[in-house]
């Protein structure tokens, strides 16, 4: 398998947004990747596994994860120092994966991890959500909603600093309590887990993650004409 290293741009946007509840700041810390480049997007270090693919879909472009070897390791922690939060991410589940996908994987020490995952059952998917704190932990898994595989889907996974949720095209699908503490500086994968295992088959086209609560329609657009 072929490793390269590149450096990864992040691009952090301090917003205005409304008043938050539970006293959260009116200007949350943003982070928002454009999922679409592996050769000149520095800032921070990355690890390119495989070989992801450039495409152009939906009048913009992605990466494409093979499901085999493909991936990115990013040397930051986007969730580092969030009490509450929204990871969002626009992506394109493809037929022929394995029926495990871990595609994005927040991470600082082995028992303290947050991802966002598929599980294939035949044509369709449905969405598989997990945070870890030492022993607290919380799996959410909408196996009763179910997706077509190869369109274009907006995931959130939401912490309000009580109880995890996590939505589908801004449709919550399930939500349960964790204790989750606010994780330090580490790394994070995209298209697979961290330690090289349960590839994702399909496309990524952008990952945001704000250090608040956001609601349905504050989310991002799952497509560029929505």
């Amino acid at each position: 398998m072929k490793i390269v290293s590149f450096a990864l741009l992040i691009t952090v946007t301090i917003g205005v947004f409304m008043a938050r509840p539970n006293g959260e700041t009116e200007n949350p810390v943003v982070i928002d990747w454009q999922i679409n480049n592996v050769s000149h997007i520095g800032g921070h270090r990355i690890t390119v596994l495989g070989k992801p693919e450039i495409i152009t879909s939906d009048h913009s472009q992605a990466l494409l994860f093979d499901g085999e070897d493909d991936g990115i390791i990013v040397e930051s922690n986007p969730l580092a120092g969030a009490r509450r939060f929204t990871v969002e991410v626009v992506f394109r589940p493809d037929p022929g994966g394995a029926p495990q996908q871990r595609f994005l994987h927040f991470q600082s020490g082995e028992n303290r991890r947050a991802l966002v995952e598929t599980r294939l059952e035949g044509e369709q998917w449905f969405l598989d959500t997990f945070l870890k704190f030492d022993e607290a932990e919380r799996t959410l898994q909408a196996r009763d909603k179910l997706h077509p595989l190869g369109e274009w889907f907006h995931a959130a996974l939401v912490y309000d600093g009580r109880a995890m949720h996590h939505y589908v095209n801004g449709i919550m699908e399930t939500s349960g309590p964790v204790d989750f503490s606010p994780l330090r500086a580490g790394q994070m994968s995209i298209g697979c887990r961290l330690n090289r295992v349960f590839w994702f088959k399909g496309a990524i086209r952008r990952m945001r993650v704000t250090h608040s609560v956001l609601r349905p329609e504050e989310f991002l657009p799952k497509t560029n004409t929505d």
